[in-house]
């Protein structure tokens, strides 16, 4: 029991140190220093079925206090009023047009298939991706131009301020930001070389022409389902420079609205960010489990109360750390922790699920898993 004790008190002061860190110093969206230049910025939306959010993203986006914007959004088939609501927008301001979606070909997943086509259409020196469930501060480009500009990037990447309004949503959302901001010291992203030590968000991608053209874009992942981080990684073994940053303040995202969207939405996305290799993969939900779930439960058992109090501490002040911070809901992210670490591995046990069965429906198409995993086995080889 005491080496158990030694490793948890061990693993939990590692991980308090770098939330520590990156609440302290973190790469900002918004303390990004204004650009001295100014280059083309392609602002690029994929989107499928999104009108209940495209408007509020094609606002925000016309409104940047940036001067040299183009604003494309591809229409990914959709079967809503998606088109019709980017054609009134595009009617209103010159900057913003929108390209119709071409089927699907083989080997890709729809948002990488749909990226490239956007890619294809931009002329701008710069490439922006976002989602169409996004929206932006004004000074949201101005800044990220400037990050840039400063660190003479090839990618930059930001994780967005998550707005979370249903259980589920406050429950799970914020533990997959957790993970980046007590397990990822984010300025070794740009200082370290080693591609494991990489992370983006595909709702806010930054790419220069010549890093994006030279790390192949979005067809050297064509068939990945979680894309932004395989870019990342493959940005890092081509030495390409880049940093991944919080967007808080800056770049806010609703990924998900009901139980549903939330439960497949992550069990698409979850084993796939292990690089669908079961042995890590569920040694770290074993992680997970051990350092934020089995304090709680330690409490019950009175001769163990007086070793577990501490460790129950540090969970509470790094969640409340992260939580003050990074803009997470703090019922949900401190008196609620090990229940949402609990649901986090629900899951996670569940995209195991998917895995195994083969594919999981999401936004009416079929996404394949297994194959995606035959490929990461071969960039592995």
């Amino acid at each position: 029991m005491n080496g158990l004790l030694i490793a948890l008190y061990a693993l939990l002061t590692m991980i308090f140190l770098v939330s520590l860190f990156n609440t302290l110093t973190a790469p900002m969206v918004r303390k990004g220093p204004q650009p001295r230049r100014t280059p083309v910025v392609s602002l690029l939306v994929p989107a499928r079925d999104e009108e209940h959010t495209i408007a509020r993203c094609l606002d925000s986006l016309c409104a940047q206090e940036y001067p040299e914007l183009e604003i494309i959004i591809l229409d990914d088939h959709s079967t809503d009023r998606t088109a019709a609501i980017v054609g009134d927008h595009a009617a209103a301001d010159p900057r913003l047009r929108l390209v119709q979606g071409e089927p699907l070909p083989e080997g890709w997943t729809g948002k990488n298939w749909a990226c490239h086509q956007l890619s294809r259409e931009a002329s701008g020196e710069i490439l922006l991706f976002t989602d169409a469930d996004n929206f932006h501060a004004p000074f949201a480009v101005a800044r990220t131009v400037g990050w840039i500009e400063k660190l003479d990037l090839d990618l930059f990447s930001a994780f967005p301020q998550q707005i979370t309004l249903s259980w589920a949503e406050k429950l799970v959302v914020p533990i997959f930001d957790l993970f980046v901001y007590s397990l990822l010291p984010l300025w070794l992203t740009f200082y370290s070389r080693f591609p494991s030590l990489s992370a983006a968000n595909g709702q806010w991608l930054a790419f220069t022409r010549r890093g994006y053209e030279k790390s192949g874009g979005h067809a050297a992942v064509r068939g990945h389902i979680v894309e932004d981080t395989a870019l990342s990684r493959r940005a890092k073994q081509l030495g390409l420079k880049t940093i991944t940053a919080s967007g808080r303040g800056a770049v806010f995202g609703r990924m998900y609205t009901s139980p549903r969207e939330v439960w497949l939405g992550f069990a698409k996305n979850a084993f796939g960010l292990m690089n669908f290799r079961a042995l890590p993969y569920f040694l770290f939900m074993g992680f997970l489990f051990f350092i934020f779930v089995l304090p709680y439960l330690l409490l019950l058992v009175p001769a163990l109360r007086i070793w577990a109090l501490p460790a129950v501490g540090i969970n509470i002040l790094l969640r409340l750390m992260v939580a003050l911070k990074f803009g997470q809901p703090l019922v949900y992210s401190v008196i609620l922790h090990p229940l949402s670490i609990l649901a986090t591995i629900t899951v996670g046990l569940a995209s195991f699920y998917y895995f195994l069965k083969g594919n999981i429906a999401w936004k009416g198409r079929a996404v394949e898993l297994r194959g995606v995993a035959e490929k990461e086995e071969g960039n592995h080889a």
